[in-house]
């Protein structure tokens, strides 16, 4: 169903990472540690300014991939999981893409399920990569069908 998709990835889409949104982000997670917010003691941290919390890329424009779509509801999101070479940066400008690493299918008690393997990635404005996060989306047997339709 998406094999066809694997290798494929948007375009870059440039970001700013807003200390607004930063702040918004660490509250609604509920870890108000002051590396997020407080401006001082990001100065006076070993990376001598604020950070985003590690799961603040899941709010970043990665763009689209041409020609694929899926449904806004019944998906299940089944893992994610974040690597960082460094600290993203309250105030930087990177450059964010989204690509489909794999696709698969398994037999499960209610038909087939479709898993697919996404990757974000968020690099710095020379091209070094900063982040990768990986998920694994499952597309049940009802969203199948009505993919196939």
């Amino acid at each position: 169903m998406f094999k066809a998709f694997i290798g494929k990835r948007s375009k870059g889409v440039e970001n700013i990472v807003e200390r607004g949104a930063v702040k918004k982000f660490a509250e609604a997670i509920g870890d108000l540690n002051p590396i997020y917010m407080d401006i001082e003691f990001g100065k006076k941290s070993r990376y001598k300014q604020n950070i985003a919390p590690p799961t603040f890329p899941r709010v970043l424009d990665y763009g689209m991939i041409e020609d694929f779509h899926l449904p806004n509801v019944g998906l299940i999101h089944g893992e994610q999981s974040f690597h960082y070479e460094r600290p993203l940066l309250v105030g930087e400008k990177i450059t964010c893409y989204t690509e489909i690493k794999d696709y698969y299918e398994k037999k499960g008690n209610h038909g087939f399920m479709g898993f697919l393997v996404v990757s974000d990635v968020g690099e710095d404005e020379n091209g070094q990569v900063i982040f990768q996060s990986n998920a694994v989306v499952i597309i049940t047997e009802e969203v199948r069908k009505v993919l196939t339709v």
